[in-house]
């Protein structure tokens, strides 16, 4: 039996003669438009140089805010 013939059970990224699908990239589209949504508005609303640092810093986490409020409103 050559290795070719053995068939693959596992998770590995060999296709094995099929084909695979990947969704990752719909998730990657929402973080991204959050993220330019949260650098905009963090921008537009910065006082000085300082606080629009602080805002990017924000924009790249922007998830993070997101689960916090969520979580604190279904605690009520």
């Amino acid at each position: 039996m050559k290795q070719s013939d053995k068939v693959c059970n596992c998770e590995c990224d060999h296709s094995h003669g099929k084909s695979r699908r990947n969704y990752s990239g719909n998730g990657n589209a929402v973080y991204s438009l959050g993220m330019l949504g949260a650098l905009v508005y963090y921008i537009s609303t910065a006082s000085g140089f300082w606080v629009g640092v602080l805002g990017v810093l924000k924009a790249i986490v922007w998830p993070a805010f997101v689960v916090y409020d969520l979580m604190k409103m279904l605690h009520m």
